[in-house]
């Protein structure tokens, strides 16, 4: 499987070939197998004499001593009137004497008569003609300068008219609101017309959307009058979106190949004119009036809505029922020929009463922290309306990127509208998105189109401060080819299914119910409950910023490496320059593999720190001693382990140190680690702020893979299109592996890269995965041969239980 990869020699260890390592030293915080890369750092553009503004040659013309050859002239005036009249002569400084008398300039453009005879005595010239040099010096550095101050002022004039005609067409543009004539300023207070008309177009959308839903056929109504908009230097900002930018490289903070600037999570949401108008703020309340009738009652419905497979027992979504039972209206709905349907459902109890979950999902930050390997990037655009008693009846209009933590599946970006409202009789809280593209031009399309239909939860109160939850997740994506490798698990809804959703969110609900707790007793090191919610934070921060890393969000553009097993390799460099990563020029690289092992056979290979450290691609050959644990979670693997490093080189001034954090749920499981110095851990343990702590942060990422469904029937919302096992998807049951591996390539932000060190990280990458399947193997071999071969040891493990509700 990997017999292209060829195995690097000492990999790991304190020295590495020279010809696939860089020529310049780095450090490497995580690995040892690229001790240095060759850059080519870039050659300067502009020659340092030509920082002096003075033209080479030139110069030396205009500074010759002129008045000295004149009074040479008059002195042999009697000679010169028999003689033929000669050519002038120009003195000609040499480059000592223009070095000399340009060093003397930038300290003292006005030297007195003792600085030039002692300059003059030094260079050998006369006192005049030092000093006719530093006269010309000073006329060409005024010259330029008045240069530049006029090209200055000239741009601003040109801005200025500009605005100035801008402003004036403006101006002759207003239109009434009520006749459409020409607007007359200054009779009616400006406010007054606009709060009116907004009032009563709310009114109007309002009584229509009522009689639409009643009437049972769409009421549209009247057709608006052109946009009344206020006279405003920021007009084209507030009333048009601005798309992402895709500068940097076609992606915000990683590339493929080409640097660019850093920032795991840049500023580049949607720009602030993307909101909603106060003219469809009353069509917003009805779709979410509507939209949360029909989250209730899919989440209550069976039959004929739900239909269950017989193959699999997973429930699919009935489209043709559901298209009857909910009919979006008429004017809304988009062309979907080219749309692919997902819908799923699924219930669960979290460890967190329904007031903090519904805060939390109105809180695009708590909302990303709650789901960081689901949520990459979450912004609360506008809050069109606050609740009247609480969070009840809030409205918001909100962006997020979700992603999978592969760059081998593109993320899905969307704006949409969340409504929130509470039953009291019931005693339940409802949280429901629906789409905002369908009734607002202004927004840029994503890639895939990606959008969101009636989904969210229904929350209920439980004792002991736990929550029932139903969750539907139901989306139109458009139908692009997906990798193979990840063909059956995006297309069988595991991606961005209900499933995930809720098995992310049970594990981190208890994972801040163990960072609230004060009564657990951590073995180890740690002095304190502050110094354990630190280490619990950084350790958040390092799964974040390992999930950003390896995902293509942000637009980041990953590169193929065309001679890769399963062409699943990816390559990307990233230049950073913001705090919480170690500074400079980082390479990433990214693996994907089919394992024929259960996904949590490989979690507790990868999370056993002894059987770990027997591989020795990633441990160096160095064992691995834990002096810190964590529980955040039931599952004995959902901890937070500080490791020491044990290595020859350590000694009491100098400890090698390994933050790890694992976790696993139904839904997939994921190691991540990064080494840290003891100044770093006894920052976090002090009780100081961790976010400062540069982090390069490695790991796996394991997702279960189910055996596809042979046939699927017509018109449900999910189809498989895995193939047979010779062709792109897999028909056993399995995992998928990912391997994200990160290396500081340089610490110099222009630095190059040479195509030797994309060399050392791939070879690396097979490497890892190469030993990481044999060990699986003989594992695998072992507990078969102590187990006789009994039922379901080996090849049909026991899954885990599944939790009732």
């Amino acid at each position: 499987m990997f017999g292209d990869c060829q195995v690097m020699s000492n990999m790991g260890g304190n020295v590495v070939s020279s010809d696939t390592i860089y020529s310049l030293p780095i450090e490497n915080p995580s690995f040892n197998f690229m001790s240095s890369m060759p850059f080519h750092t870039l050659s300067p553009i502009i020659s340092k004499e030509g920082n002096g503004l003075v033209m080479p040659g030139k110069e030396e013309v205009e500074s010759g001593s002129g008045c000295e050859q004149l009074e040479e002239k008059s002195g042999n005036e009697e000679e010169s009137s028999e003689q033929p009249p000669k050519k002038k002569r120009y003195h000609r400084h040499t480059a000592r004497q223009i070095q000399e008398m340009e060093a003397m300039f930038k300290e003292c453009p006005h030297p007195d008569d003792k600085q030039r005879k002692r300059l003059s005595h030094e260079l050998g010239l006369k006192p005049r003609q030092v000093k006719f040099w530093f006269q010309n010096r000073r006329t060409q550095m005024k010259a330029q300068q008045d240069r530049s101050d006029n090209n200055i002022l000239r741009a601003e004039n040109e801005s200025l008219q500009n605005d100035n005609y801008r402003l004036q067409t403006e101006l002759r543009s207003l239109i009434c609101p009520d006749c459409g004539g020409q607007a007359m300023l200054g009779e009616i207070p400006f406010e007054e017309l606009r709060l009116e008309h907004a009032r009563l177009r709310e009114e109007l959308e309002r009584v229509c959307c009522i009689a639409s839903r009643y009437g049972g056929r769409p009421i549209h109504p009247m057709v608006p009058a052109p946009a009344f908009v206020p006279p405003s230097l920021d007009l084209d900002m507030s009333m048009y979106s601005r798309p992402f930018p895709e500068s940097l490289g076609t992606c915000t903070d990683m590339m493929p190949m080409p640097m660019l600037p850093e920032g795991p999570e840049p500023s580049s949401f949607p720009e602030p004119g993307i909101v909603l108008m106060e003219e469809g703020e009353g069509l917003a309340m009805g779709l979410a009036l509507s939209s949360m009738d029909e989250l209730v009652k899919m989440c209550h419905a069976n039959e004929p809505l739900w239909i269950t497979n017989n193959e699999n027992g997973k429930e699919m979504l009935n489209l043709e029922e559901h298209a009857r039972m909910f009919p979006w209206p008429s004017n809304l709905e988009q062309n979907s020929s080219d749309m692919r349907t997902e819908a799923t459902r699924d219930c669960a109890v979290v460890i967190m009463n329904s007031v903090n979950l519904v805060d939390a999902f109105l809180d695009a930050n708590k909302w990303m922290e709650l789901f960081p390997t689901i949520v990459a990037r979450a912004k609360t655009v506008q809050v069109i309306k606050t609740g009247v008693c609480g969070a009840s009846g809030s409205l918001h209009l909100m962006y997020a990127e979700l992603q999978v933590l592969s760059p081998l599946v593109p993320t899905r970006e969307t704006h949409f509208l969340r409504f929130c409202q509470q039953n009291v009789e019931e005693g339940t809280w409802a949280i429901v998105d629906f789409p905002l593209d369908s009734f607002h031009d202004n927004i840029r399309p994503s890639f895939p189109l990606y959008r969101r239909r009636p989904s969210g939860c229904v929350i209920q109160d439980l004792p002991n401060g736990y929550s029932r939850l139903t969750w539907i997740e139901h989306a139109e994506i458009e139908d692009k080819p997906v990798h193979q490798i990840f063909n059956q698990y995006v297309y069988s809804g595991m991606a961005f299914g209900a499933r995930r959703w809720l098995a992310v969110l049970q594990r981190q609900c208890e994972r801040v119910a163990s960072l609230m707790a004060r009564n657990i007793s951590d073995l180890g090191v740690i002095p304190s409950p502050e110094a354990r919610k630190n280490m619990m934070r950084l350790a958040q921060r390092m799964i974040r910023t390992f999930s950003l890393n390896i995902s293509t969000s942000s637009g980041q553009s990953w590169t193929a490496l065309p001679d890769s097993h399963d062409g699943t390799v990816r390559i990307i460099s990233r230049e950073i320059t913001e705090p919480g990563q170690p500074n400079g020029v980082v390479l990433s690289a990214v693996s994907t593999t089919w394992l024929p092992y259960p996904h949590f056979l490989v979690f507790d290979l990868l999370r056993d720190e002894h059987r770990r450290s027997q591989l020795e691609v990633l441990s160096n050959g160095n064992a691995l001693h834990e002096v810190a644990h964590i529980a955040n979670g039931s599952h004995p693997g959902n901890c937070i382990s500080l490791l020491r490093i044990n290595v020859a080189s350590n000694s009491s001034q100098h400890v090698d140190l390994m933050l790890q954090e694992s976790c696993t749920d139904q839904s997939g499981s994921l190691v991540v680690f990064t080494t840290v110095d003891v100044e770093s851990i006894q920052l976090a343990m002090s009780g100081e702020d961790p976010s400062c702590i540069p982090l390069l942060p490695l790991g796996f990422v394991i997702v279960p893979v189910e055996p596809s469904s042979s046939t699927v029937s017509e018109g449900n919302s999910i189809q498989s299109n895995s193939e047979d096992g010779n062709g792109n998807g897999h028909n056993n049951s399995g995992c998928l592996l990912t391997v994200g591996l990160q290396a500081l390539a340089s610490t110099i932000p222009s630095a190059k890269l040479n195509f030797s060190s994309v060399t050392a990280i791939n070879n690396h990458l097979c490497n890892t995965v190469n030993q990481i399947t044999v060990a699986l193997s003989n594992t695998t071999t072992s507990s078969c041969l102590d187990n006789g071969n009994a039922a379901g040891s080996c090849n049909e493990p026991t899954a885990a239980p599944k939790q009732q509700v």
